[in-house]
């Protein structure tokens, strides 16, 4: 990838680790709904595969609220810091992500917000991703064209589909319940996939 200017980043299951958050949220769905733990992971992983918001869709089936987002129990990947502190000599690096207020607050607490030039999100922009504009705000704060930008990201659905449909280079980052998706179209498809952030030294 040649002339890149800057390196877009989502946060959760990116640089952020949920595991621990999105247990705690399966294991509120299984209490609400009066179901065994497994057997909710089951019914989310299932739509998880199915390109669906698992734990939404588990929610949904079983009639119950949707519990809150539990930000106290999302911890930082180890390689963040390290990926975030070496880019950063050579790059701009952004946020683009679908957050609660506070992300930035966040993002100091776990010793990343020192690496990164815009910070986007959707609490504090008003639109969400899917939607290109949240993309186009980023650019816009960076000065900075698709051609030139990288979008990192766990989610085909939210940050690879949309950003190739912009001109970004894309490369998608599976862990979470993002690595179970299952591609339908060429659209979908990143330039580059990569297991951990370390793997990003071997394409830049």
């Amino acid at each position: 990838m040649k002339d890149i200017r800057w390196l877009f980043f989502d946060m959760g299951s990116t640089l952020i680790d949920e595991r621990v958050a999105y247990e705690y949220r399966l294991q509120e769905i299984a209490r609400l709904s009066g179901t065994s733990h497994t057997h909710v992971y089951e019914l989310a992983l299932h739509f998880y595969k199915q390109n669906q918001k698992g734990d939404r869709e588990a929610a949904r089936l079983l009639g119950v609220p949707l519990p809150e987002w539990p930000t106290q129990r999302e911890c930082l990947y180890e390689d963040a810091i390290p990926c975030l502190m070496g880019l950063s000599k050579k790059y701009k690096i952004g946020i683009i992500a679908n957050q609660l207020p506070g992300a930035q607050r966040r993002l100091a607490r776990y010793g990343l917000l020192s690496y990164v030039d815009v910070v986007v999100t959707s609490a504090e922009a008003g639109v969400a991703k899917p939607d290109p504009g949240i993309f186009r705000l980023a650019l816009q704060a960076g000065n900075c064209s698709p051609a030139a930008a990288v979008m990192i990201g766990d989610r085909i659905d939210n940050d690879i589909l949309p950003a190739n449909a912009l001109g970004f280079h894309t490369v998608w980052i599976r862990r979470g319940f993002g690595q179970y998706w299952s591609f339908t179209q060429e659209s979908e498809h990143p330039d580059y996939t990569i297991s951990n952030l370390c793997d990003l030294n071997n394409i830049l």
